[in-house]
């Protein structure tokens, strides 16, 4: 008896001990005083700082090809002469020309038409040069006779005053003017430095731009390979119609100056066309160096009337080429909005001076071709591209 209830008080302690105890869940609830960040917030966070980055690495990329601009500037020249040249050689390469001596052959036309031009202007102003001396001197006379009858009332005694204060300050500025000197003649030798630098990577660029590419390539993952094989093909064929365009607005500039200036009168119209079709690459400054020498030779030869009428004609011609022919053309080759090639020059001229005024819209042209390749927005590539990108 005491054995059975010993057990049955036993299963009843048992029973007590593994009866589960309740459990306490505790709901957090929301402060009511915390504010959420709304989700535009958020993003506009995320683009702002995704932007700023993106500004950072362009300044640094900025910022060290300036610092090694002795080779950074050559360069993108070279690459500017390799894509104006890019059909000639792609021609020739199809005639089963070797690639050097198809680089070669390219070269040498680009030297026989810039030796063409020099020789046209220097043998046209080697043929006037007395009769432009002369003419210079008259104009010379004539001013000083203004001056002293004109409106201004300056006498000969003030004059002869200026003329000796100028060559007294030129001779106490003796020194001052040797170091400019030298500072002119360091330049004249980094132009020559960079510009061997130029042409030999404009020839290598010409003959074996593919083999290049192909090496930098192979340093990208190879996932992304055959993308950026793709998107650069596009860019590059980009950038060759936008030299192409180029040439067509210089040469549009210039026979409106000849024009004008065959039209009054002055003498060295060709010389005029060929300069100023040289100088109409180089944005902004280009124009202003034409109009300058046009507008000159205009002044001594026939007066302030003809100078006024080819400074004007001038302004007109350039007024059209920015307003109408680089936003057009330019814009159509490199598949640009016109609003987009006019900043383009004025940011690039801002940031860069001439070089960067000369470089922007070749950079926008073959930027924006690589991202909309990428982006799957592409177009057909054109034969002269292919092979010397």
């Amino acid at each position: 008896m005491s054995f059975s209830l010993f057990r049955r008080s036993r299963r009843r302690v048992s029973t007590q001990v593994t009866s589960p105890e309740p459990q306490v869940v505790l709901v957090e609830q929301p402060a009511a005083a915390e504010e959420v960040i709304p989700q535009g917030v958020r993003t506009a966070a995320g683009w702002a700082w995704r932007g700023l980055l993106f500004a950072a690495v362009i300044w640094g990329v900025g910022w060290l090809l300036g610092e090694f601009s002795e080779v950074s500037v050559p360069l993108a020249i070279a690459f500017l002469l390799t894509a104006l040249m890019a059909p000639l050689a792609h021609r020739l390469k199809q005639w089963n020309w070797h690639p050097l001596l198809s680089a070669a052959a390219c070269l040498l036309v680009l030297a026989l038409i810039v030796a063409g031009i020099g020789w046209g202007i220097g043998a046209t102003a080697a043929k006037q040069a007395p009769e432009l001396v002369d003419q210079s001197v008259a104009g010379f006379n004539q001013l000083v006779q203004w001056l002293g009858e004109g409106p201004l009332g300056i006498d000969q005694a003030q004059i002869d005053q200026w003329m000796n204060s100028l060559t007294t300050w030129i001779s106490d500025s003796r020194d001052l003017l040797a170091g400019y000197a030298a500072k002119v003649g360091t330049s004249v030798g980094h132009f020559f430095a960079g510009l061997a630098i130029a042409l030999i990577a404009t020839f290598f660029f010409l003959a074996e731009g593919q083999h290049l590419w192909q090496g930098f390539r192979g340093l990208l993952p190879e996932r992304y390979q055959g993308d950026a094989h793709t998107a650069a093909e596009r860019g590059w064929a980009s950038l060759v119609s936008y030299m192409r365009a180029q040439v067509i607005v210089s040469a549009v500039d210039a026979a409106g100056v000849a024009i004008i200036a065959a039209f009054i009168g002055v003498p060295m119209a060709l010389a005029l066309f060929a300069l100023t079709f040289v100088v109409c690459f180089i944005p902004v400054v280009g124009a202003v160096i034409a109009g300058t020498v046009a507008t000159s030779l205009a002044l001594i030869t026939h007066g302030w009337v003809a100078a006024l009428i080819m400074l004007g004609g001038t302004i007109a011609v350039m007024w059209l080429e920015s307003h109408l022919l680089q936003p057009l053309l330019l814009g159509r080759a490199a598949s640009l909005h016109p609003l987009a090639v006019l900043l383009g020059i004025a940011i690039g001229a801002q940031l860069g001076g001439i070089v960067g005024a000369l470089v922007a819209i070749p950079v926008m042209a073959f930027g924006a071709a690589f991202i909309r390749s990428l982006r799957g927005m592409h177009g057909p590539v054109s034969a002269d591209a292919k092979g010397n990108h």
